[in-house]
């Protein structure tokens, strides 16, 4: 279903944060039956980043809003609302984002957490710019975060695709015609088997038998993951763009999540667009999930990639399955902002 913005909705500020430390595909090898050259082929993995084991989910997304909300110039009690996308909660409950609204103070926000997987940050933007346009919010703080190696069977040769990461982006007004243009969001549970975690929810609660059975790390189908991928991804972007009254070729960046490197170019390829234009650190991090499309609009923002009235798309696919896209037309001059 669609989800259209009402009033425009801008980025005032990016952050984002990773752990210190690396783990190499060499270090993989060691492992799990997997091997350097498949996987920088097959992927363009080459590192990736594992939080310490103090480091939660929480403190990779604080640490990504502080920088953020430094960007922007805006205060942590200045914040009306908070959304933390993530699949690797610190606890069933509260939310994440609750225990992110603490460690940064900002106790004047609302706060709730979105689940969409590798898709939430974009389903985030979704909610959150609805709250700003219906005039129901004046600053929103959304953050995709995970820890997948929380998640992850280090055994299993499914350890080499994700690293752990954080992003966030400070939403606010902005002047019609500027700033967010429009996001569609999908989902077909249909997908619900193809990547999961079986166990550590209601439909089979932890035990000695689940844990011995390695049910509470994610387990996947990546031949229906790179089939859903490189068909609902260039179909998404292709729609959104269009509804914009633009075309591909409009596009002067595409932000996508980062599944691995032939899926992006397959889906590069499907649209027409230059793979030039496909921004991609999955080298570096690997696939970040629900942090990834954050991570990389930080990097692009802070490295000057995102002049002001570029054209931007960002899109994603995650477990469900669910996936979005969104495009935006750039703000960085802070005197198109409106005031609030």
């Amino acid at each position: 279903m669609p989800a259209n913005v009402i009033r425009s909705v801008r980025i005032a500020g990016t952050g984002s944060y990773v752990p210190d430390r690396i783990v190499t595909n060499q270090e993989l090898e060691r492992c799990a039956p997997t091997s350097d050259a498949w996987i920088r082929e097959k992927l363009g993995i080459q590192t990736r980043r594992v939080a310490a084991p103090n480091q939660a989910t929480s403190d990779l997304a604080a640490a990504a809003a502080r920088r953020a909300l430094e960007q922007a110039a805006i205060a942590a009690e200045e914040i009306d609302l908070i959304i933390v996308a993530t699949a690797t909660p610190d606890r069933p409950q509260p939310s994440t984002a609750c225990i992110v609204q603490e460690k940064i103070r900002a106790f004047h926000a609302a706060a709730f957490d979105v689940a969409a997987v590798c898709s939430g940050f974009l389903y985030g933007l979704a909610v959150g710019s609805q709250f700003i346009a219906a005039n129901a919010y004046d600053r929103v703080l959304l953050i995709g975060a995970d820890t997948f190696s929380r998640i992850t069977n280090w055994q299993d040769r499914s350890c080499v695709f994700f690293g752990d990461g954080a992003g966030a982006a400070v939403l606010t007004h902005a002047r019609d015609g500027e700033g967010l243009l429009a996001v569609d969001l999908y989902a077909d549970g249909r997908g619900k088997w193809s990547f999961t975690v079986p166990a550590g929810g209601s439909e089979s609660p932890a035990s000695p038998e689940t844990v011995a059975n390695h049910q509470h790390t994610y387990v996947m189908n990546g031949k229906a993951v790179f089939e859903t991928a490189t068909t609902v991804l260039p179909a998404a972007i292709q729609k959104v763009v269009a509804r914009c009254g633009l075309t591909i070729d409009d596009v002067d960046l595409l932000i996508p999540h980062q599944p691995s490197i032939n899926i992006l170019k397959v889906t590069a390829q499907k649209l027409g667009l230059p793979f030039s234009k496909v921004l991609t650190n999955m080298d570096r991090y690997a696939n970040t999930a629900g942090a990834s499309v954050a991570i990389l609009l930080d990097e692009a923002n802070q490295s000057h990639r995102l002049p002001d009235g570029a054209i931007i798309a960002l899109a994603a696919v995650g477990a469900g399955w669910t996936w979005a896209a969104a495009v935006m037309r750039w703000v960085n001059d802070r005197r198109n902002a409106i005031q609030v």
